[in-house]
């Protein structure tokens, strides 16, 4: 799959003409749940339509009410108290008739939610569990076609746990459109999956709009996602709308206060390094304690006096935008003003490229990506090395007997001080390596030394943090065997916190009653509270909003800086990358492909696969350029260069059995690839 017409030319069902019809319209919608005896207070009189054969775009931060919305619209709300009316195709989706909501839901609404294995049963096979939506075998292997599944007639053979990522979430999709569905609420289907996979559903998405007529609500939290192909954007903050208008409007000239804070705060290829990356000071007002006046006025830079006190409701500011902000922007500002205007949160945001080392005898990180890296004194081993590595996994439920080849003769070297991002998509073996690396995992093959003690962050920092424990013991923790008192103890823990910016209370605090970043720097203070010769970073930015993203990013390279350790950053995201690191690894199929200077490898990129990973980053107003074919099995990979049935340029004897496609580079160039076409180049 290439484009979205490509898409668009699977579909055999006759497409009705796009018009201005309302397919679901929701007006002053109030949705309250009631939890530890307190009123939550999720949407907060929201009020907007999806219209046929458009993509309306819902964006906002995590607990801003975008998921309760999209539930509202199915017709399954949880218990809770809702006012207000929400409408698809004329039926009262809050008390319409119980039969009414199940015959709407069968007939007239699809679903696709964001981690499609907990939506698919892992017990049946895909085939039956398309056949139950599409009513018969026939249709459900015509449908898995039209969604682009290849040889659609073995994969009704296959379990879930047996298809990829975006495989499953096709399949998601298939479900959702058997029946010609009026709309499709897909709740952030793309957030779980790779910058690759990523384009290939967006363009699916689109193709399914424009070809079936319906329309499609996309939640996302992510401006550029939307960006890329929907038709209008309505932007929601602690429960309440924002803005609503065309996306290219929205986008280029924001009207709220707001969503010209997100678009500061997304990181793309062109984010400059060496400067602090901009995040949203303080956070979403808890939904248990509504403000009296606008929700967003005690972080916004245009706020008045009246702003705190006075509820504004959207109203028109052209005729197809509405805005909820009252105070007019300053003279001349625009989306580049925003983008170039980066006001930030002294308390959350410090310099991405880290100034001065704490230890004067490691190499100082250079301010210039496109410079060699500095050769470390003779005298100070590499904070890691791997040479020739391999990792082979064996049996296993899902395996049997066949071996996953994770790592294949991976060779890494990483410098004292230095920061190293991975990127690559998931099953590339960028975790097993870093596993490797902190030691949880022992090679197969290959050598691997590690100075010092290696600390690793996972992305999941809630199911990282034992949930009985205060943050104040989790940290302490990592202390005992040290030697320290109990009094050394207690200190060294407000230290860590205060390295991360999080105040002295929160040591009593368990992990539930905090923020996602709150857990995150909860994590980073137990990594750092005993300075690690190399902080593993795995995903740790992936599961958070963009302006915490950023916030976390300038927080790592704050620690970087002051302990003076070395950085490996685990990432499928490019620009991510390119900030976060001096270098970048780009591995695919348990093999690095390509590696070299961060600005190098994204501005002028050697390997056929990290061209394909830029085309896919997601930009605003660009059409998705999604990679064609599904990445190999690491149960059989492809003999030779394992990206070949892939890329663009591939000769016969990239398929050569006998290639052994290493990293190399010219003498004294630390650009390197693996790919015999750039080399013969």
């Amino acid at each position: 799959m290439s484009t979205a017409t490509t898409d668009t030319e699977r579909f055999s069902v006759a497409a009705d003409t796009p018009g201005s019809e309302q397919v679901a319209a929701v007006t002053d919608l109030r949705v309250t749940f009631r939890r530890d005896r307190r009123d939550v207070h999720a949407l907060r009189g929201v009020t907007l339509t999806v219209r046929r054969g458009e993509i309306l775009g819902l964006v906002g931060e995590s607990g801003s009410g975008k998921s309760v919305l999209g539930t509202a619209l199915l017709g399954l709300l949880p218990a809770a108290t809702a006012t207000g009316t929400v409408r698809v195709t004329g039926t009262d989706m809050l008390g319409g008739d119980p039969a009414a909501l199940r015959r709407v839901r069968r007939l007239d609404l699809g679903a696709v939610f964001q981690d499609p294995m907990t939506s698919l049963n892992p017990t049946m096979r895909i085939g039956a569990q398309v056949t139950e939506a599409a009513g018969s075998s026939a249709e459900a292997e015509r449908l898995l076609a039209a969604v682009g599944i290849p040889d659609p007639a073995r994969r009704m053979r296959s379990f879930p746990h047996q298809l990829s990522g975006g495989l499953r979430q096709r399949v998601m999709i298939a479900m959702a459109i058997a029946g010609d569905p009026e709309l499709i609420v897909a709740d952030e289907p793309t957030t779980a999956l790779d910058v690759t996979v990523q384009a290939q559903v967006l363009a699916l998405l689109r193709g399914i709009c424009d070809t079936l007529g319906c329309g499609i609500l996309l939640i996302t939290h992510d401006l550029g996602v939307a960006g890329q192909i929907a038709d209008r954007i309505a932007v929601l903050y602690a429960g309440r709308i924002a803005e609503i208008g065309p996306a290219a409007a929205v986008l280029t000239d924001p009207a709220h206060p707001y969503t010209v804070g997100l678009l500061r705060s997304r990181l793309t290829l062109d984010t400059p390094r060496g400067e602090p990356l901009p995040a949203l000071a303080g956070a979403v007002p808890s939904p248990v304690t509504p403000l009296p006046g606008c929700a967003f006025a005690p972080r916004c830079e245009r706020a008045v006096d009246t702003c705190a006190v006075i509820l504004p409701d959207p109203l028109p500011t052209t005729a197809n935008r509405t805005s909820a902000c009252p105070v007019p922007p300053p003279p001349a500002a625009s989306a580049a003003a925003a983008a170039s205007d980066r006001p930030t949160d002294p308390a959350r945001t410090t310099s991405s490229v880290p100034q001065t080392p704490a230890d004067p005898t490691r190499p100082r990180p250079t301010s210039d990506p496109s410079a060699p890296e500095p050769a470390a004194p003779l005298d100070i081993p590499p904070a890691a090395k791997l040479h020739d590595v391999t990792k082979v996994f064996t049996g296993g439920a899902l395996r049997g007997r066949q071996p996953l080849h994770a790592l294949r003769r991976v060779s890494l070297t990483v410098a004292p001080g230095e920061s190293l991002a991975i990127v690559g998509e998931s099953g590339c073996g960028k975790s097993t390596l870093l596993r490797i690396i902190a030691g949880l995992e022992r090679e197969s093959g290959g050598t691997v030394s590690v100075a010092g003690r290696p600390q690793l962050v996972f992305q999941d920092a809630g199911a990282s943090l034992t949930p009985w424990m205060s943050v104040g013991e989790l940290i302490s923790e990592r202390l005992r065997g040290t030697g320290a008192s109990r009094t050394e103890r207690r200190a060294a823990v407000l230290e860590s916190l205060r390295r991360v910016g999080l105040p002295p209370e929160v040591a009593r605090a368990r992990p539930a009653r905090l923020s996602g970043g709150q857990r995150q720097r909860v994590s980073l203070a137990r990594a750092t509270v005993v300075p690690p010769s190399i902080l593993l970073c795995d995903e740790p930015t992936s599961a958070l909003d963009v302006s915490l993203a950023a916030s976390v990013l300038n927080l790592i390279a704050e620690l970087r800086a002051e302990l003076g350790m070395s950085v490996v950053f685990v990432t499928h995201d490019l620009a991510v990358a390119r900030v976060v690191a001096d270098r970048i690894a780009v591995m695919y199929l348990g093999r690095i492909v390509e590696i070299g200077p961060a600005d190098q490898v994204v501005a002028a990129p050697a390997h056929p696969y990290t061209a394909a990973l830029i085309a896919s980053v997601p930009e605003l107003g660009k059409e998705p350029a999604p990679t064609a074919g599904e990445p190999a099995s690491p149960l059989d990979p492809p003999t030779g260069c394992a990206f070949h049935p892939r890329c663009p340029i591939a000769i016969a004897a990239c398929a050569d059995p006998l290639l052994d496609v290493r990293t190399e580079g010219r003498p004294g160039s630390t650009h390197q690839v693996a790919c015999i076409q750039r080399k013969a180049s």
